[in-house]
């Protein structure tokens, strides 16, 4: 990835609302090129959506959660390929508060889920949900629940992480 395409990303995490001209004065370059590169960026997936962040807990959610979950070894392809199907459809029947279902490893767990929720109730709701498909180890579900209402250390941000990915390109040179 060129120099100038991952600052772009960068100032984008910023703040997406900038306008192409904008963006080129801060990059140095000019707005058509701007333009360029971001319209390549979109079509080639490194740019995802455009997005903002609002205060969850002004528009009414109270809680944030970050579950951790075990996931049943051994099951066969064609359950989960159920699983697969069965979650697909209550996404088409409800709008789910998950923002991040990911694979991974730690905390005796192999996947985590990042959720929003409007109180405790809601998020009991979530819980029972998953505990639905059965590919979930029930002894094995965890959450770290975050009460939004309270003051925090940082707010969710990709400003710090956008600095961050810059300092990366650096080392690598």
């Amino acid at each position: 990835m060129k120099d100038v395409e991952l600052r772009l990303i960068s100032e984008l995490m910023k703040n997406s609302r900038r306008s192409d001209r904008d963006l080129a004065k801060a990059l140095d370059v000019s707005q058509p090129t701007v333009t360029r590169i971001r319209t390549k960026l979109e079509r080639e997936g490194y740019i995802r959506e455009y997005t903002m962040i609002p205060d969850f807990n002004r528009i009414g959610y109270e809680i944030s959660s970050i579950t951790f979950a075990k996931l049943k070894s051994g099951l066969p392809p064609k359950e989960l390929e159920k699983t697969r199907k069965m979650a697909r459809e209550m996404e088409k029947e409800t709008a789910f508060e998950s923002i991040v279902i990911a694979k991974g490893l730690g905390c005796n767990s192999d996947m985590v889920i990042v959720s929003f929720h409007e109180n405790y109730g809601a998020y009991s709701q979530f819980i029972d949900m998953l505990k639905s498909f059965p590919n979930v180890d029930l002894t094995n579900l965890n959450s770290f629940v975050i009460s939004l209402s309270q003051e925090h250390y940082r707010h969710l941000t990709f400003k710090t992480l956008s600095k961050h990915m810059l300092t990366l390109k650096k080392n690598k040179d």
